[in-house]
């Protein structure tokens, strides 16, 4: 959006339904917005499949520029919107071929894309797409719950064990995975430890606050490196005084502004893509979890910016004992 405002600029609330107006094609393009509206394996509320939509509509509140990162997330990457994969609501399997189809096209595209869902189910068919595309990656989990749990009613795939089959179907390195907010209560004692026999990293909600944002980054970007990672964000890492609309939320979480600060910090990384999921706009009445959504993937994009740019730099600074 063009500032200041010339009279052939829209008002925030006219939109074309993409988020931040973003067009559907763009030459060059480094970032894509991707709509997976699928919530047929949420095991208690469900609705995330309007997701995408109310995540688009409130992006309209957000303005181009990132301050912290200091870069324009959706024009430094000439971000394009894709649309929402056509998914199938009472078949996850043929779903999940479609999202793996269309998320390994555009990471074979060099594109990072930035899936909107759904329930976390979706992220399995995403990861199915990265391993084709990059060997196994690193895992960047926000969540409360880690999601490994084998069945659920005697099912394997369901909202709750998308990073147990990862690890079964060998899309990962296990130990490049950071699961962080763990909490809540319990089926089993042995619910947080199903992930570190898996040998993923376990940091609880707990220990996230008792060490600090800083010292958390720091050992996050000592465990991946230079892999290349996915960032998969459950809205129910934050408190749901802040994200309501959410399918399985837990109380004792962090703060929008807590959440940003960790996010924020995560600079550096190679990201090959992200996802955001389990926004549930029925249980958001006045936008608040949608708003924060936005904001997330906005900072997503702002990520992937920030590292194009300082790899751009490097590129352009004379060598030691170069003519300037």
């Amino acid at each position: 959006m063009q500032y200041p405002l010339s009279p052939d600029v829209k008002p925030e609330f006219c939109t074309t339904g993409s988020y931040m107006r973003l067009p559907a094609h763009r030459e060059g393009a480094r970032v894509a917005i991707v709509g997976l509206p699928f919530d047929t394996a949420a095991s208690f509320r469900v609705g995330a499949r309007f997701a995408p939509q109310a995540i688009r509509q409130a992006s309209m509140l957000l303005f181009p520029y990132h301050p912290v990162h200091r870069v324009y997330p959706f024009e430094d990457t000439r971000a394009i919107d894709v649309g929402d994969v056509p998914v199938i609501p009472h078949n996850i399997h043929r779903s999940y071929e479609r999202i793996e189809a269309a998320m390994r096209e555009l990471m074979a595209s060099g594109i990072v894309p930035i899936g909107l869902g759904g329930d976390h189910s979706v992220t399995l068919a995403t990861l199915r797409a990265a391993k084709k595309v990059w060997g196994p990656v690193a895992l960047l989990q926000f969540d409360s719950h880690t999601d490994t749990w084998d069945t659920y009613y005697e099912e394997k795939y369901w909202h709750g064990s998308p990073f147990i089959r990862a690890h079964e179907e060998g899309l990962l390195q296990p130990d490049k995975v950071v699961q962080l907010g763990i909490r809540g209560t319990l089926n089993h004692p042995g619910d947080v430890e199903a992930s570190l026999e898996l040998g993923y990293r376990v940091i609880t909600t707990q220990e996230l606050r008792e060490r600090g944002t800083a010292d958390i980054i720091r050992e996050i970007r000592q465990t991946i490196g230079e892999t290349p990672c996915f960032l998969s964000f459950d809205i129910d890492f934050v408190d749901p005084a802040f994200a309501p609309g959410t399918g399985t939320p837990e109380v004792g979480g962090f703060t929008s502004s807590e959440t940003l600060e960790l996010v924020r910090g995560l600079t550096g990384l190679t990201y090959i893509g992200f996802d955001l999921v389990e926004v549930l706009p029925p249980y958001d009445p006045a936008q608040t979890t949608s708003l924060l959504a936005a904001t997330l993937v906005h900072d997503f994009a702002a990520l992937v910016a920030a590292k194009q740019t300082a790899e751009e730099a490097k590129t352009a600074r004379p060598a030691n004992g170069a003519e300037k």
